[in-house]
Parts: C-alpha cells; sequence; structure tokens
C-alpha cells in the first residue's frame, strides 16, 4: 500500500560553490527517495539554498555586489545540481529568500510568540557557524570548527527563544529509538539536552545585519538565519497552509530529514523544539551523516585539498561518482575522498567489473540470442539488500550487488556459454539467456544508487543490443 513519505536535505550557504560534502547529502538522500518509490510510495523529496545572514552580507560585499543579486548567482549553481548529481527529476528546491518562505519564517514566529522574549546580550559570535559559542568551546581562541577563525564579541538587544522550557519535551522525544540515526548520535543529543539547555538568540538588530527575514512587529530586528533557515523543511510543504501537501506530508507522513554530523543541537534540539512550540508533529527521523576528508585533513580552500563534485561527472559520468559516495564513504563516520581512491574504485568495480561483465554477457547475447528475454517478473529484492537500505547502510547494499556481479562472473568462467553455444545451441542459448536475466536483476538493484546505469542494461537487455561502453577504463 502506498504511504506518504517526506525527505529533505539541510540547506547549503551560497557562500561558496557546491562541494563533495554536500553531494554526498544529496546522493543519500536520492537513494531513500528512489528506494521508497520503488516499494510504492508518494516521495516528497526536497532541497535547496540557505541565503541569509552575515556569512552572505559579508561575501556579497566582499565581490561588490547587492545581497540579493549574489545569492541569485549563487542559489542557480546550486539549483542545477541535483540535475547534474542525477537525482529524481521532481526533487523540490526552496531558497530561503522566496517570497513564500519568508512569510511561512514569519508564521512560525509568531506561533512561538508565547516562548520568544528580548534581552541585552554580550556573547561570542562565528560568522562561519552563524552561531553564538562559549568561550570554554574555543580551542586557542578560534572557533573549534573553523580554525584560524576567532570568533567576534558581540552586545546587542535581541530576540531570545526560550529553548530551556522545553527540556522534559525534548529528552521525552529523543527517548524514542530510531528518532535519530546512527544511534550513537541520539546518545549526543540525548546528553546535550541534559547538560541543560540554554535558551538562544533568534534575531539580529537590522542596522547592523540588514540582510534577512524582518521580524513581525519590529522593523529593528532581523531574524536570526537558523531560525528563518530551518522553516524550509516545512515551508516547502505549502505551510501555513496546514492542508494539502503539509498535511499529507508531514501531518500524516513519514519524514525524513539529512543532515551533517555537526547539525545534531540544530536539527534534533532546536527545530523540534520550535515544531512543539508552534504546536506541530516533530520529525519522525533525523539521518545524520560524517565529513568528507581529503589525505586525512578537512577540505579547505587554503589548504588546497577541496574535491568539486562537477568537475568528477564531467570526466567520469554522475553514476561512477554517486557509486563511490555509497559503496567507499562511510554513511555515518568521517571518510577521506582521493582522486587516488576514486580512480582505483573506478576502473575495479566500475570498467574491469560490472561494465566489462555486461559487454561479454551481452555481446554473447546479441551474437546468438534469436530474440530478447523476457522482462524478468519483478520478485522484490534479496533481505540482505532491503535491510541494508533500509538502515541506511547503503555501503552494504552495493557490496551485495557487486557479490551478485562476481557470482555472474564466475558462472560464465565455469559455464563457458561461448564455448557451449558451438557444440549445442540449445543449451548455450538457454545459458546465455540465464545471465542476461541475472545481469537485469542486478541492473534493478542498482536503480537507487546508479539511475543512468540501470537505465542503459535494462534497454540494452530488452532490445538484445550490446551497450555502448559505460565505464571506459581511465588511466
Amino acid at each position: 500500500m502506498s504511504k506518504p513519505f517526506y525527505l529533505t536535505t539541510t540547506l547549503p550557504y551560497v557562500n561558496a560553490d557546491p562541494h563533495i560534502g554536500f553531494a554526498l547529502e544529496l546522493v543519500q538522500a536520492d537513494i531513500i527517495a528512489r528506494y521508497r518509490k520503488l516499494l510504492g510510495d508518494e516521495v516528497f523529496f526536497s532541497t535547496g539554498t540557505d541565503e541569509h545572514g552575515l556569512k552572505i552580507l559579508r561575501k556579497a560585499q566582499e565581490e561588490g555586489k547587492e545581497p540579493q543579486a549574489y545569492v541569485d548567482e549563487f542559489a542557480a549553481r546550486f539549483r542545477a545540481l541535483p540535475a547534474k548529481l542525477g537525482l529524481s527529476p521532481d526533487v523540490h528546491f526552496i531558497r530561503t529568500t522566496d517570497p513564500h518562505h519568508k512569510k511561512a519564517a514569519q508564521e512560525m514566529w509568531k506561533r512561538c510568540e508565547k516562548d520568544i522574549y528580548k534581552k541585552k546580550y554580550k556573547g561570542l559570535y562565528c560568522v562561519g557557524d552563524e552561531a553564538f559559542v562559549k568561550e570554554t568551546d574555543l580551542v586557542n581562541g578560534m572557533c573549534p570548527n573553523h580554525p584560524g577563525q576567532k570568533p567576534i564579541e558581540i552586545e546587542e538587544e535581541n530576540y531570545f527563544f526560550a529553548l530551556s522550557k522545553y527540556q522534559k519535551e525534548l529528552e521525552n522525544y529523543l527517548s524514542r529509538e530510531g528518532v535519530v540515526v546512527p544511534e550513537w548520535r541520539r546518545q549526543e543529543a540525548i546528553n546535550f539536552v541534559k547538560s541543560g539547555l540554554e535558551d538562544f538568540s533568534i534575531s539580529r538588530q537590522k542596522d547592523r545585519l540588514p540582510w534577512g527575514v524582518p521580524v513581525p512587529g519590529d522593523d529593528s530586528q532581523v531574524m536570526y538565519v537558523w531560525f528563518d533557515a530551518l522553516v524550509n523543511y516545512i515551508s516547502t510543504l505549502g505551510w501555513p497552509d496546514e492542508g494539502g501537501d503539509f498535511k499529507k506530508f508531514w501531518t500524516e507522513g513519514e519524514t525524513l530529514q539529512l543532515a551533517g554530523k555537526d547539525q545534531v543541537r540544530f536539527q534534533s534540539v532546536m527545530w523540534q523544539a520550535m515544531l512543539m512550540s508552534a504546536g506541530l508533529k516533530n520529525t519522525d527521523k533525523v539521518l545524520y551523516h560524517g565529513f568528507i576528508t581529503s589525505d586525512g585533513k578537512k577540505m579547505s580552500k587554503s589548504v588546497g585539498n577541496v574535491i568539486d563534485p562537477i568537475t568528477i561527472i564531467d570526466e567520469y559520468g554522475a553514476d561512477a561518482l554517486r557509486y563511490f559516495l555509497a559503496r567507499h564513504i562511510s554513511p555515518f563516520e568521517d571518510s577521506d575522498f582521493t582522486m587516488e581512491r576514486f580512480k582505483e574504485a573506478y576502473n575495479a568495480d566500475l570498467a574491469n567489473g560490472l561494465g566489462n561483465l555486461a559487454a561479454r554477457i551481452m555481446a554473447l547475447a546479441e551474437a546468438n540470442l534469436e530474440r530478447p528475454i523476457e522482462r524478468p517478473e519483478p520478485t522484490g529484492f534479496a533481505g540482505e539488500y532491503n535491510e541494508a537500505i533500509e538502515k541506511y547502510e547503503f555501503n552494504r547494499a552495493l557490496e551485495h550487488i557487486w557479490s551478485e556481479i562476481q557470482k555472474l562472473d564466475k558462472k560464465i568462467v565455469e559455464t563457458e556459454p561461448f564455448k557451449v553455444v558451438k557444440t549445442d545451441v540449445e543449451k548455450g542459448r538457454t545459458l546465455i539467456a540465464e545471465l542476461a536475466t541475472q545481469l537485469y536483476v542486478i541492473a534493478r538493484m542498482l536503480n537507487p544508487f546508479m539511475p543512468e546505469t540501470n537505465k542503459v542494461l535494462k534497454e540494452a537487455i530488452l532490445a538484445n543490443k550490446k551497450p555502448a561502453n559505460l565505464f571506459p577504463r581511465k588511466e
């Protein structure tokens, strides 16, 4: 029976080109979206861009541009990424500068008004994180997430959200197993809540930060970027209209948010408290991935180790990058990405593995079968494959597929259909038809991971034609 299923990525800041870490999040989300569609579910898949805040304002000023012109230019690059990565064509794209989103953010403020108060505040602010940091969190006076970036001291009168009021409700929400994946991130969220919650600032003075959503009823303040941006998860569904897509996918459907490991307090604590305050349903589950490093170091322009996903796609194709991110990058832990590792996996697993196998089988089929095989009836997927995807262990699901590829290779070696067909045509044809059928089953399993490869292989098998070289070997 079809079920409504909603999933969303976080929204990246538009202060730099799309990077490999966000490509990972998009690919993971798309794998889940495509898999749920295969199960017959109705899927609403959302992504977009976060476009307000001090970081964006400063970047626009550096380039001598108006903030709106600056974000329009960068948002266009991010909007092109889903198609470039081979994401489902029906993915929804939201910008926090969209007029509807701004109205939704202001409505969320009004719904939370009973938990909002104004006070004077002095604190350390990290522009890179767009967040206040405690002195005890600093490493040698620098932000722990941005070494070399010293937080600025801010003293001003802002609005605050009474997060501390929701201590018990948040503990209760986080007590449910599966509300955060992986489990150790749930424990991290629980520990953060139990250590005692502090109310957080949700606005900035407009004369200091003119680039943001105006606070309802107070023209002297704009919304703090996090409060505004988090609302995208429901504004993309048409909220504050509580019917339509919002009712179907958020209120009555199953909801899943994807985020990086540094987002736990924002996604599983602050955002959930905002939903509680507004009287809305909480997120069913948040899935957190690790960071991608390069040669063991955090990627940064200054180090010169940033991996550009677009460059890789232009040379190797989207499916090759999707394959590597899903199989060779841990779904939950930090993982290293180097071009050496990528090229090695590309040649071994794709060019010599899947590509070579498909070419051999379809060359035999085209030369010896009088007509294409019948499309195999869908029989569901192997339990191991289903279980791996449902636990978001994408690497394990692909290991299962590649074990099937190896079995098929072994079957060719052991049965030698290319020899049999010369001495016993019917027996040889039967063997070749079996190989083509098993290749079709493998192609079907590739659907969530490598959609273009899935399409090309299935079309070739059903037309009884050898496909063009799927993955040309790269030296």
